[in-house]
């Protein structure tokens, strides 16, 4: 995954190594926690090797972080379970620190109703 000359000179090596594919994943999948994905669409989303994904969504699955239906992956709505895994915290306080909290009823109130036509099912 690529990052931003401002981020690659301003972000210790520590912090730029704390966040595995894993934690990526995960990441993705709370930020969008009113939907499922499919797997080709978290790596197009977040710039991480499909095959790399698919690995990282069946080990999320194992510790039970993330749902799985037909082919699509969802985060797990257990919040206990998911609070309880440390790369949560990490990729949750790597994402605040750069970006700022995310205040979610805000972001809710400005998402458009429909997916974008990249994210929807080719029938």
């Amino acid at each position: 995954m690529s990052i931003d000359r401002e981020t690659f000179e301003n972000t210790s090596e520590e912090e730029l190594t704390d966040l595995s594919v894993p934690d990526h994943v995960l990441g993705f999948l709370v930020a969008h926690d009113d939907r499922a994905f499919q797997a080709r669409e978290i790596a197009a989303q977040t710039d991480l090797d499909e095959g790399a994904v698919s690995t990282a969504l069946t080990r999320l699955k194992q510790r039970e972080l993330v749902e799985h239906k037909a082919t699509y992956w969802a985060v797990t709505t257990d919040e206990d379970r998911l609070h309880s895994y440390g790369g949560y915290e990490r990729a949750t306080a790597l994402f605040n620190e750069r970006l700022g909290a995310e205040n979610k009823d805000e972001w809710r109130e400005h998402a458009p109703d429909e997916a974008h036509p990249s994210l929807r099912d080719e029938e």
